[in-house]
C-alpha cells in the first residue's frame, strides 16, 4: 500500500457508473467483436493475470466485476491488491477466468479504464512525495474526461492526493472571468455568496499581490495565487499572515505551471495547498496488460 493513500477509500457506485459502464462497452463492441466471433469457440474457457509493465499506484481494480458481469457473469474476478496499493513491475494486480470470448471482448475497455485511473494514481504519488515533510496539500482540478470526473477524483484520493471542488455546485470560485464579467463590487459578490449558499465554502482566484491585498479583508475560505513563482508566492503567504492575525485565517492555494520539479518550492513557500490540474487532464496511462494462460475447453 502506498504510504499516501487514503485508508478509508471507497470506490464510488451509482447510476453514472451504470451509464459510463454502458457507453464503454457498447462504443468498442458495438454489434459484436467480429475478430474472438471467428477465433474463439463459445465453449473455451480462459485464465490470466492483469498486470503491471511498469511500477506505479494501481486504481479502477473494482470496476472489474461489473463491467465483465455486463457481457458474462461466468468471468470471475480474483483481486490480488488493492487500490492505492504500490505495484513493481511483473506484479499481478488480479487474477480472471471464464469465458474466453467475454475476456477478450471485455479486455480494452476494464484496461483502459486500469490503466488511467492508474496512471492519475501514481502521478499523484509523485507529486505527494515531493511535498513530504510539509504542511502543503495536492489537490485535483476539473479538468477532467466528460464523463470521468467521480472515478478521476477516486483515483487522485488512491495516490494520496485530496479533491478540490466536484463541480460548479460545490464551491464559489469567483475566477478571473467572473472578475471580467461582474455586475457588482467583489465585497457585494462575497456577500450574495454568503447570503444564497451558506454552506459553501468561498474562494477568490488572484493574479497579482494588489488583488490579494484587495482580498484579504473579506475573509474568505480561499484565494487561489494562479501563476505566481514561488518568490511572490512567499510575499503572498507574508502578506496573509500580516493582515490575518487573529484565530481566522484564509487558506492560500498555488495553481498555474506547478510541476513536478517546482511543486516543493511552492509547498516550501508555505501555501496549504497546490492544485494541478495535469494530474487528470494528461496524465500519462500506467502500462498495465492482460496475460491469458493457456486455455481449455469448458
Amino acid at each position: 500500500m502506498s504510504e499516501h493513500q487514503d485508508r478509508t477509500l471507497r470506490f464510488p457506485t451509482g447510476a453514472w457508473l451504470d451509464t459510463l459502464l454502458d457507453a464503454s462497452l457498447s462504443e468498442d463492441v458495438g454489434d459484436g467483436d467480429a475478430t474472438t466471433t471467428i477465433s474463439v469457440s463459445a465453449d473455451t474457457y480462459a485464465e490470466g493475470e492483469i498486470v503491471a509493465r511498469s511500477g506505479g499506484v494501481v486504481a479502477g481494480l473494482p470496476v472489474l466485476e461489473p463491467l465483465f458481469a455486463r457481457i458474462d457473469e461466468g468471468v470471475l474476478i480474483d483481486c490480488l491488491v488493492a487500490d492505492g496499493d504500490r505495484l513493481e513491475p511483473g506484479q499481478a494486480a488480479a487474477r480472471i477466468a471464464g469465458p474466453a470470448a467475454a475476456i477478450l471482448m471485455g479486455e480494452r475497455t476494464a484496461l483502459n479504464f486500469i490503466q488511467h485511473l492508474s496512471g492519475i494514481a501514481t502521478l499523484v504519488d509523485r507529486y505527494v512525495d515531493a511535498v513530504h515533510g510539509t504542511d502543503c496539500r495536492i489537490l485535483d482540478t476539473r479538468k477532467t474526461l466528460p464523463g470521468y470526473r467521480v472515478l478521476a477524483k477516486y483515483a487522485v484520493r488512491c495516490g494520496g492526493g485530496a479533491n478540490h471542488r466536484m463541480g460548479l455546485f460545490d464551491r464559489i470560485l469567483l475566477k478571473d472571468n467572473h472578475w471580467a464579467s461582474r455586475d457588482a463590487s467583489l465585497a457585494e459578490l462575497v456577500a450574495r455568496g454568503r447570503e444564497r449558499y451558506a454552506e459553501l465554502a468561498i474562494e477568490v482566484e488572484v493574479d497579482s499581490l494588489e488583488q490579494l491585498r484587495e482580498v484579504l479583508p473579506l475573509n474568505v475560505d480561499w484565494v487561489l495565487l494562479d501563476n505566481f513563482t514561488p518568490e511572490t508566492t512567499r510575499e503572498a503567504v507574508g502578506l496573509r499572515d500580516t493582515v490575518e492575525t487573529g484565530e481566522w485565517k484564509t487558506r492560500l492555494e498555488s495553481s498555474g505551471n506547478v510541476t513536478l520539479d517546482s511543486v516543493r518550492a511552492y509547498a516550501e513557500a508555505g501555501v496549504d495547498a497546490c492544485s494541478i490540474g495535469r494530474l487528470t487532464h494528461s496524465v500519462p496511462a500506467l502500462d498495465i496488460g492482460l496475460d491469458i494462460r493457456p486455455i481449455r475447453a469448458l
